[in-house]
């Protein structure tokens, strides 16, 4: 591969599951961005959904697959509600369930999107909501499994585990937790959790999943006073490489939450976003904006000609992405 194409590796672009625009479909073919996201709730089909992915993978040639992700949760964060989907109970609702009937539930569910070209999603939720606590991102739509680290990381290991039985690669988010915040991290600035510190009891679903074998750990992009005052989590070192691969020994693919249309981080450039992120410790820089793309793969491609020990983390990062992409038969 360039080093063009390996920076492309390290993005996740947004296409529309109505269809993918110019801006996508270049930002796959001029800058090699690696992985899309279907966004928009879709009442199309299985059938009209593979079809746009097929259109997707043709446009990202032969050398290396994308991984085709999507928000398939379940309760009001399910992106794909059209025939042949299964209309997915909430988080809440499957954290009643025993786990071992969620884990066939998840594999049927996880079928249903394999048939429709996804490869990825970006779920469970293993963020805790403290009961009674007001909580817009998660608590607010229902998305938590439950209010104790060992509910929610049973449910959370049978959801990816399902997923995984169905060839599915599944993403345990938003780490370090977002369930004890009041804002969300989308629509509103200055997001703080002033609670959770490094060894947080909070984060044994996390590392519950980790230890499972969960390949994807997506970012959050709140601040959390109590490890890192500087930077908010997706830009910590601390928290990226110090907690989730130092504390927890996590070896997979670090995705970030958005970064393209967050209003948590609208006070950064795209560029400095996508190096904030990697030199963290990120591997995927998930923008649903696809204008924004250009920026940024061209800052990272600077940065990695320029800078030897930054260009040694892409290299790093892209190699874990390629080798979760090997794993599930993405490459040439």
């Amino acid at each position: 591969m360039t080093e063009a194409q390996r920076v492309g590796q390290l993005f996740m672009v947004g296409a529309s599951s109505q269809g993918p625009d110019a801006a996508t479909m270049q930002a796959i073919r001029v800058d090699h961005v690696g992985s899309v996201i279907l966004t928009d709730t879709s009442q199309r089909g299985v059938g009209e959904i593979a079809a746009i992915s097929r259109g997707l993978q043709d446009a990202a040639g032969n050398t290396a697959k994308l991984f085709i992700a999507t928000d398939q949760e379940g309760g009001e964060v399910q992106r794909l509600q059209g025939p042949g989907f299964d209309t997915i109970p909430s988080a809440t609702q499957q954290g009643t369930m025993p786990p071992a009937q969620l884990r066939a539930d998840a594999r049927r569910w996880g079928a249903q999107l394999r048939a429709a070209g996804v490869n990825l999603n970006l779920a469970p939720v293993v963020d805790i909501v403290p009961a009674g606590t007001p909580n817009a991102p998660i608590g607010a739509m229902f998305r938590q499994f439950g209010s104790d680290p060992a509910t929610v990381a049973a449910h959370g290991i049978a959801f990816a585990q399902g997923l995984a039985d169905a060839g599915i690669d599944a993403t345990s988010k938003h780490f370090p937790g977002l369930g004890r915040v009041t804002d969300n991290t989308d629509t509103s600035a200055g997001v703080t959790d002033h609670i959770t510190t490094r060894h947080d009891a909070f984060l044994a679903p996390f590392a519950a999943a980790i230890k499972a074998g969960v390949p994807f750990v997506m970012m959050a992009t709140a601040d959390y006073t109590r490890i890192d005052p500087a930077h908010p989590a997706a830009f910590s070192p601390t928290i990226v490489t110090g907690m989730l691969r130092g504390d927890l020994g996590f070896r997979g693919v670090v995705i970030s939450d958005d970064l393209g249309g967050a209003a948590q981080v609208a006070a950064y450039s795209p560029a400095a976003r996508a190096l904030d992120f990697i030199a963290a410790g990120g591997d995927v820089v998930l923008t649903v904006n696809s204008v924004q793309i250009p920026e940024m793969t061209a800052a990272v491609l600077s940065a990695a000609k320029a800078d030897p020990r930054f260009r040694a983390e892409v290299d790093a990062a892209a190699l874990r992405v390629l080798t979760a992409k090997q794993a599930r038969g993405l490459l040439g």
